[in-house]
């Protein structure tokens, strides 16, 4: 009998130690099925990121290389961003003269790369080739197929700055398009002018002048407002450009933007504070008009909102864009309109300042031609955006392999059509390519270049169908602008003039200002 309880006792303790086995086994098993995933899952991230920073990169550049484009060798995740920045730099503290090339000073890592490896080249942004498009064909080509060659999506943090038209791609673009057209039809457009000063005499930095006198243009014909009201807004969207231009120059680094950096704190910040102000200027506008208070739809807010509600009567609700789309609309023209027209404005009163028997010419059409025929006024205007052109280069991805006349452009890459290259290249121009000549646009653009009937060979507002929306609100509201400080002012360089153009925000401007000697006539 005791035989048995010692038996029945053994086994007990056996099946205990295999229970106590099976769930260690067990646990053992899910343990190793975890660390397993997280294996798979850390090599698949590990090669991920191999290929994003190296391999796919040097596949993209022996592609490219074999069909005779030239850059420098790729170099590991900054690619040409150290020492593009360095030169920058090095430009940056360097003076001009007025008649000297700008790109020199603005832009000078792709001048040089295009100068030593020709136009058939590349730089590197980061990991990312990106293939300079100097050929005007080609550019053509490049600004007329937008479904081929859409706009980068780039940073995310860029975005917080403004999106809007000229951001978006595919029929969010052409539906915006088709809405805010006739916000831009010139018999509607409202016009403000910059005052006199009294002084007979003046030495004056004339670029402070110029951009409050385009802010307050832009206040009234896109809000009915004064600049006044809408100075906290352009405020902070300087503010959001100059940290833009700091956040581009660096790799983009996926999931950076949560970190709760300086940079990306302010941006934030700034963003909600642009996106209140707005919300608040079109909630008023719509009780207003709800309560049928006499409200002007004359401005861009009020033909926009019309021009929705038009669209939504005619398409349903996805014809309309939402109060978010509404209000980067209004930052995206806050922001572009103002900058275009004030940059514009400062570069052709330096010129005409350099040139005074072109301002005479100027100066003798505004007060003996009556009308629209300001031939002088734009020659002037033209060859004033072919020397500084509103923004220096215009950037498209390529999404697919696609063929461009006899090379094939890798799916990856980037294009960059350099329209402060192009606009200033002796091949397409002539040998007179760095004089400020207006005659050359006597007989229009399409004949100014050496080949005539070069489409994409001037594209200071781009080209195509995306061309730019508000190129007629800013030629005309610049032309208004000087004609009439034609009327009251003559105007020279100031000996303390400093030509240093700089690639702020992200547009030519002139980095100490414009003193300029204003003699009142």
């Amino acid at each position: 009998m005791a035989s048995i309880y010692i038996l029945y006792y053994i086994l007990t303790l056996f099946e205990k130690d295999v229970a106590t086995l099976h769930s260690k086994m067990e646990t053992y098993s899910k343990t190793s099925v975890v660390l397993a995933v997280a294996a798979v899952a850390v090599t698949a991230w590990l090669w991920r990121v191999v290929n994003w920073l190296w391999i796919k990169p040097k596949r993209l550049e022996g592609h490219l290389r074999s069909q005779g484009f030239d850059g420098r060798p790729y170099r590991f995740l900054k690619g040409d961003l150290k020492e593009a920045l360095e030169m920058l730099k090095e430009a940056q503290a360097r003076e001009l003269d007025v008649a000297d090339d700008a790109a020199l000073r603005v832009f000078p890592f792709p001048y040089y790369t295009v100068k030593n490896y020709g136009k058939k080249s590349f730089t590197w942004f980061g990991p990312v080739p990106r293939v300079h498009i100097m050929n005007p064909d080609h550019i053509k080509e490049v600004l007329t197929k937008i479904d081929e060659y859409p706009k980068l999506k780039g940073n995310p943090l860029t975005r917080l700055l403004v999106t809007g038209l000229a951001s978006y791609n595919g029929d969010k673009w052409a539906q915006h398009r088709k809405i805010l057209n006739p916000a831009f039809h010139q018999e509607k457009l409202k016009r403000e002018v910059m005052k006199s000063k009294g002084n007979e005499t003046c030495e004056l930095d004339v670029w402070p002048y110029l951009q409050s006198m385009t802010c307050d243009v832009i206040s009234r014909t896109s809000f009915g407002s004064s600049y006044k009201e809408g100075a906290k807004t352009f405020q902070l969207l300087r503010e959001m450009a100059t940290l833009i231009m700091q956040i581009v120059r660096q790799v983009y680094i996926p999931g950076w933007r949560f970190l709760p950096t300086k940079t990306n704190t302010r941006m934030k910040r700034a963003y909600k504070e642009i996106q209140e102000a707005i919300q608040g200027i079109i909630n008023k506008r719509e009780k207003a008009m709800r309560t049928g208070e006499i409200v002007s739809n004359d401005d861009l807010l009020g033909l926009m909102m019309e021009s929705n509600n038009n669209n939504n009567h005619h398409n349903g609700k996805n014809g309309m864009m939402t109060l978010e789309d509404v209000i980067e609309e209004c930052k995206l023209f806050y922001f572009a309109g103002q900058e275009t027209t004030s940059t514009l404005l400062v570069w052709t009163m330096v010129l005409l300042s350099k040139y005074p028997a072109w301002q005479e010419r100027a100066r003798h059409e505004v007060l003996h031609v009556l009308g629209t025929d300001n031939e002088t006024m734009t020659m002037i205007m033209h060859e004033v955006m072919r020397l500084y052109p509103p923004v220096m280069q215009m950037t498209r991805a390529v999404e697919r392999d696609t063929k461009m006349g006899d090379f094939v452009l890798p799916a990856g890459t980037q294009l960059a059509l350099p329209t402060i290259l192009v606009h200033k290249d002796p091949e397409i121009w002539g040998d007179d390519v760095a004089e400020f000549r207006p005659e050359r646009f006597a007989d229009g653009v399409s004949k100014a270049t050496r080949s005539h009937n070069q489409q994409g060979a001037y594209f200071p507002f781009g080209w195509g169908p995306r061309i730019c929306i508000g190129q007629n609100f800013a030629l005309m509201e610049a032309k208004i602008a000087l004609a009439i400080i034609l009327k009251r002012f003559s105007f020279e360089l100031s000996p303390s003039y400093v030509h240093a153009p700089s690639p702020e925000a992200p547009i030519l401007q002139p980095q100490f200002g414009a003193r300029l000697i204003l003699h009142k006539l």
